[in-house]
């Protein structure tokens, strides 16, 4: 692969919206270049006999299912314990003015 120019990477600074020096514009020519390059190495690899990997924990689920359980309290049991209720709800003091 070939080395950025300086132009590429004045162009690159200019979609940025960013302003380079003369010693960034060099050091990034050499970075952003090195960085390519390892980018077609890893394009080089071969992947034809890979399957995709998802996860790398081993777990199959950590999901466990709903199950509903009954502790024996209704809603309205449970409004009795509050000051005051409206429609079958708890009542609050405006919060929003």
């Amino acid at each position: 692969m070939a080395r950025l120019t300086r132009d590429d990477v004045l162009k690159l600074a200019q979609l940025a919206q960013i302003d380079l020096s003369e010693d960034e514009i060099k050091r990034f020519q050499g970075e952003i270049s090195e960085i390519l390059e390892y980018v077609a190495l890893l394009e080089a690899v071969n992947l034809d006999n890979l399957e995709p990997t998802d996860q790398v924990t081993g777990l199959v689920s950590v999901m466990r299912d709903d199950t509903i359980i009954d502790y024996g309290i209704t809603p309205a049991a449970l409004l009795n314990n509050v000051p005051a209720t409206l429609n079958d709800q708890i009542k609050v003091k405006r919060t929003l003015t």
